[in-house]
C-alpha cells in the first residue's frame, strides 16, 4: 500500500500546488534546504531587494552626471541591508515550513531525497534517520543548483555562489565574478553599485549572450561603464593566500595574468537536480542537459510521476514555474480532463543596469530558422521622457511578421524594462497584431510607452 496519495519534492512552486481543493489527499512534502525554493531564499526576490539600492546609489552618480542635480550617495550599509531582507524573507521560510507540518493530511520530511524504484523514495532526514516513502502520484520540483566549473583550486579556496553571496557580512573591496550569464549581471550591479570593485571573467566577448544580439553588444558596453570586464578570459587556476584571492586568467590570445581580489562569486550557470535523485530508477528520462522531459501536461515516461519548475525546465523562472504548478495541481484533481502547458509566450528580463526585459525570439533566432521578419526599434533618446532621463542607451526592438503583423519578438533595454516588456507579452499571447497594437489605442504622452509605440510603427 502507498504511504501517500502524493508526494511532492521541493518546496518552491511545488509547494504552491497544494492548495484547499487536496484537503482530503494524505500529503508528503520533501525539503532538503529551507521553504520557498530558489525564488524567495537566494534568487528571484532576495537580489531584487538588493538591487533597488543599488539601482538608487547608480541614479544618484547619473543625476549628478545629466541631470544638473548634487546628490552625495555616501554608501551603503550592507550589513543592515542584508539584515533588511533576510528579516523579511527568513521568517516566510520558517513559516511556510510550520505552516505545513502543523496540517493534518500533510507530513513534511527534512532531508535528502533519491529514488529507489517505481514511485519509492528514500529519504536521508536531517536527524540522521533514513525513511522509505511511496505515493500514487509524486511530483518532483526540486529545482536547480549552482554550477561549479572545473577550475584547478577552486575545491580548496573559499567562494560564494547565488545561494551564499548575499548573506555575507561585509561588501567585499574588491569582488571576481566568475560567469557572464543573469546572474553575473545582476549581482555585478548589486556589488558594484553599493561600492564595491567588480572584475566579471566571461570566456565569451559579450555578456549575455542568450539574448538578442543588439541587446547584448548594447548592455556589455554599458556594464563596461561600470564594472571591469575581462572578455575573452578563462580562469585557468585560484589560489586563498593570506593577504588575498589569486585568480590566475587566460585570454583569447594565450596571455595569462594574475588577478587579486578579497572574494569569489561563482556564477556560471546553474544545473537542474534530477540526476541528483536518481530519477531513472522511477522510469523518469532526462534530456542531454539534465533537465527531466515531461509532455504537455507535464507528466513524464514513468506513470503516475510529474516535474515542474526548474527541474524539467531550462528557463529556469519562477512565474513559468508558477503556470507549471497550475498546470500539475489541475491535472492532479482532473484526471480525465487534462490541460496542457502554454510556453509559446515566456517573458523575463535582467534586473541589472541597464535594465533588460525580453519575450519571444532574437533576431538571430529568426535568422536561423528562415523566418521572414522585419525590425523595428526606437532609442529612449528618441522619445519625451527618454529626453526626461536623458538615457543615451536605451532601445526598443520589435521584430513582426511582415505577412501577418504578428509580433515575433521584442525586446527592451533600460529603465522599466521588465514592466514595459509586459504589454508586448500581452499582444503576442492574445495574437494582437503589431499594427492594432499601435494605432488602436491612445499612448499616453509623454510616458516611457511611447518608446513601444514608435518602435511598432518603425516596423509598419
Amino acid at each position: 500500500m502507498d504511504d501517500f496519495d502524493l508526494l511532492i519534492i521541493g518546496t518552491g512552486s511545488g509547494n504552491s500546488l497544494l492548495n484547499e481543493q487536496f484537503s482530503s489527499w494524505k500529503v508528503g512534502i520533501i525539503e532538503r534546504s529551507v521553504f520557498g525554493g530558489t525564488c524567495l531564499n537566494a534568487g528571484c526576490i532576495p537580489s531584487k531587494m538588493f538591487v533597488l539600492p543599488a539601482d538608487r546609489m547608480r541614479e544618484a552618480a547619473e543625476a549628478t552626471e545629466r541631470l544638473n542635480v548634487d546628490i552625495e550617495a555616501r554608501g551603503a550599509d550592507f550589513a543592515a541591508l542584508r539584515d533588511r531582507v533576510f528579516g523579511r524573507i527568513d521568517p516566510i521560510a520558517a513559516g511556510g515550513t510550520l505552516y505545513r507540518q502543523e496540517q493534518p493530511n500533510v507530513t513534511v520530511f527534512l532531508g535528502d531525497a533519491r529514488f529507489i524504484g517505481e514511485r519509492a523514495v528514500s529519504v536521508d532526514l536531517h536527524d540522521g534517520t533514513n525513511q522509505i516513502v511511496t505515493a500514487k502520484q509524486i511530483v518532483i520540483a526540486a529545482g536547480a543548483r549552482p554550477h561549479l566549473p572545473e577550475l584547478t583550486g577552486l575545491a580548496t579556496t573559499p567562494f560564494h555562489t547565488s545561494d551564499s553571496i548575499m548573506r555575507i557580512e561585509k561588501l567585499p573591496e574588491h569582488l571576481i565574478i566568475l560567469g557572464g550569464g543573469f546572474i553575473a549581471a545582476e549581482l555585478g550591479h548589486v556589488f558594484s553599485g553599493l561600492g564595491s570593485r567588480v572584475s566579471v571573467i566571461h570566456r565569451g566577448t559579450e555578456m549575455l549572450r542568450h539574448t538578442d544580439r543588439e541587446i547584448s553588444s548594447r548592455f556589455t558596453a554599458a556594464f563596461a561603464e561600470q564594472v571591469e570586464l575581462h572578455l575573452g578570459t578563462n580562469a585557468v587556476s585560484v589560489q586563498q593566500t593570506d593577504e588575498h584571492l589569486e585568480l590566475t586568467l587566460q585570454n583569447d590570445a594565450g596571455e595569462q595574468s594574475v588577478l587579486f581580489g578579497d572574494a569569489l562569486l561563482v556564477a556560471t550557470g546553474r544545473t537542474p537536480n534530477g540526476a541528483q535523485l536518481e530519477v531513472g530508477r522511477t522510469g523518469v528520462e532526462l534530456d542531454s542537459n539534465g533537465y527531466i522531459i515531461t509532455d504537455s501536461t507535464l507528466l513524464t515516461d514513468a506513470p503516475g510521476v510529474w516535474a515542474l519548475g526548474d527541474v524539467r525546465n531550462p528557463w529556469q523562472l519562477k512565474h513559468l514555474a508558477n503556470q507549471e504548478a497550475r498546470v500539475v495541481g489541475h491535472n492532479l484533481l482532473n484526471p480525465r480532463s487534462p490541460i496542457s502547458i502554454d510556453q509559446r509566450v515566456v517573458p523575463h528580463a535582467v534586473f541589472s543596469h541597464p535594465q533588460i526585459g525580453s519575450v519571444g525570439l532574437t533576431e538571430q533566432e529568426l535568422q536561423a530558422s528562415g523566418q521572414s521578419y522585419v525590425v523595428g526599434s526606437c532609442e529612449y533618446s528618441n522619445v519625451a521622457f527618454g529626453w526626461a532621463l536623458e538615457d543615451q542607451t536605451g532601445i526598443a526592438k520589435i521584430l513582426i511578421d511582415p505577412a501577418n503583423f504578428r509580433i515575433l519578438g521584442a525586446h527592451v533595454l533600460g529603465p522599466q524594462a521588465a514592466t514595459l516588456m509586459q504589454q508586448l507579452s500581452q499582444a503576442m499571447q492574445f495574437n494582437i497584431p503589431a499594427d492594432r497594437l499601435a494605432r488602436e489605442q491612445i499612448w499616453c504622452h509623454p510616458a516611457l510607452p511611447e518608446v513601444l509605440e514608435n518602435a511598432l510603427l518603425s516596423a509598419l
